[in-house]
């Protein structure tokens, strides 16, 4: 058997094999070209992401320079794992084609492309090679909900840290959420001074040199880990600054040319950070390195590749994988997704000002708040009762298509962006109180800034679930547009505030009388799980 294969290898011409593998990832990149041109653009479009497109650039050359280590697997049994890990990530690809979540399809790509790499090289060159292939995991951009809950807590820990370095320098200053009070002007810390166009990018950078760093292994973690405190400190240090100078010479310092030479700056400095760390952890290790040579490539790399050729070699894997790729780029157009269903409903400029006893007071959210949410439809209203004191806020923020980048926003990751720090959370559960036939849950939220205390209930009405988990949410965001063809929800939040003193059992009783009220309505203007297309014309 091993004669056979030595035969059929010694006639095979080392380009044929090498072009049936490339035409094996060549296929890969068509059979997903949607996806891969959608996280492209993401890479133009997102600072934050702008790095993805040197990701796979560096992946490619940190197996090439390796080649020497690497053998075309002989038989078709060493390729088996390879072709598992392909077959799984073609299923991943045909999940979320179906879902129409391309994040799904940005690692699928990724996962295939490990499998096509497994079943030419084996578990060997899986070995050898792994790294290069984890290091394609930072050119996916993140789902756009964990994008936004890891902004804010970002924002704010920059903010109070930034804030504190200011009043070190002894200048006084106010901090009330994610704005910065210096008297005579106020800065906000919005959402791209987060941090996060420095943090994915020197993340990436510190994978790298933990992986190129010449340390044990618990150095080599420490390294890729600090990119994250680093990001943070740094940050704040910049926001600090800003202030100081701000403070000085006004607020034209914190716009233009300059505050953007002070970004570019401060990823500089982390970077420069980043090495002196690394020269600190070779000194601990009796190591000395030359701080040019930290993360240098092996020589051994280059010198066996010159005294050595890769082991060419072809077995029929190479056949079955250029099959299950061609069978899953057919079918994949049959099996899609479909066009999304938008339900019918009703506009909320419609809803009713005049529930029962309550007489509401429409107000209307700035464009540069709705450029960021991204909504359909919205309404936010005040909504005052004949017999009662204080009124009643109710905003529901409507999506027909939650997407391509678009999700409702949790008032759990953005009270604190307000300056509110959440006191008191939990569910209240309202068996009697059904809502498009479900009983309603909602989470039940005492917020407090200063004197000044409120109560939050809010729940995210999603295709006739009242549900009040934000990954429930997007796990049935995916069920359903398997299932439903449909992305379409709302976020429903209902405040009051209290009076000084006030018990809180009064501000219960008002929201949940409301509430009451309000839920007999609200189902015109948010989809149930039967819902009626937008497209479909009924007949008299």
């Amino acid at each position: 058997m091993d004669s056979q294969d030595t035969t059929f290898v010694s006639t095979t011409p080392s380009t044929y094999i090498l072009a049936l593998w490339g035409l094996a990832v060549l296929l890969l990149g068509l059979v997903l070209h949607e996806s891969l041109a959608e996280m492209g653009h993401i890479w133009i479009i997102k600072e934050e992401y702008s790095h993805g497109f040197f990701i796979p650039i560096i992946s490619v050359y940190l197996i090439w320079v390796q080649r020497d280590q690497l053998k075309f697997v002989r038989d078709f049994n060493s390729s088996l794992l390879g072709i598992a890990i392909l077959v799984f990530g073609l299923l991943l690809f045909l999940l979320g084609g179906l879902a129409t979540i391309r994040t799904i399809q940005h690692y699928a790509f990724i996962v295939a492309f490990v499998g096509i790499f497994a079943a030419a090289f084996g578990k060997e060159g899986l070995k050898t090679a792994w790294v290069p292939l984890a290091f394609l995991v930072f050119m996916v951009p993140f789902p756009e909900f964990i994008i936004n809950n890891l902004s804010s807590k970002l924002q704010l820990m920059s903010s109070w840290l930034g804030v504190e370095f200011i009043r070190a320098c002894d200048i006084m200053v106010y901090l009330e959420g994610n704005v910065i009070d210096l008297g005579g002007y106020k800065l906000q810390v919005v959402e791209a001074c987060s941090g996060l166009r420095y943090l994915f990018p020197l993340a990436s950078l510190s994978f790298l040199c933990a992986y190129l760093f010449k340390g044990p292994v618990w150095q080599k973690i420490l390294i890729f880990l600090s990119s994250v405190p680093l990001t943070i400190f740094m940050n704040s240090f910049r926001i600090g600054v800003i202030g100081l100078l701000v403070n000085s010479w006004g607020t034209e310092m914190a716009e233009g040319f300059l505050h953007d030479f002070e970004g570019w700056a401060v990823f500089l400095l982390c970077m420069v950070l980043l090495f002196i760390e690394m020269w600190v952890f070779s000194r601990f290790s009796g190591k000395k390195i030359a701080f040019s040579e930290l993360v240098q490539l092996p020589d051994e790399w280059f010198s066996a590749g010159k005294t050595s050729q890769m082991e060419l070699y072809l077995n029929k894997s190479v056949f079955v994988v250029l099959a299950l790729i061609l069978t899953v780029g057919v079918s994949g157009q049959f099996v899609r997704g479909g066009e999304e269903v938008i339900p019918q409903r009703k506009g909320f400029n419609n809803f009713p000002l005049q529930l029962d006893t309550w007489q509401g007071h429409r107000e209307y959210i700035e464009q540069k708040y709705l450029d960021t949410l991204k909504l359909t439809d919205y309404i936010v209203a005040n909504y005052v009762a004949e017999d009662a004191a204080s009124s009643v806020n109710f905003y529901s923020a409507y999506y027909e298509s939650q997407r391509k980048g678009v999700s409702v926003h949790s008032p759990r990751s953005c009270i604190p962006g307000d300056g509110w720090q959440i006191t008191n959370f939990g569910q209240r559960e309202f068996p009697d109180l059904l809502i498009q036939g479900t009983p309603l849950t909602v989470n039940r939220a005492v917020i407090e800034k200063g004197e000044y205390k409120q109560l939050v209930y809010y729940w995210f009405q999603q295709r006739g679930r009242s549900i009040t988990n934000e990954y429930l949410v997007k796990w049935y965001l995916f069920y359903d547009a398997i299932t439903l063809h449909r992305t379409d929800g709302a976020l429903v939040r209902l405040v009051t505030t209290l009076d000084k003193g006030q018990d809180i059992d009064v501000a219960d009783q008002r929201l949940q009388a409301f509430m009451r009220t309000m839920v007999n309505v609200l189902p015109d203007y948010l989809p149930g799980k039967q819902a009626i297309p937008a497209d479909v014309i009924q007949a008299d």
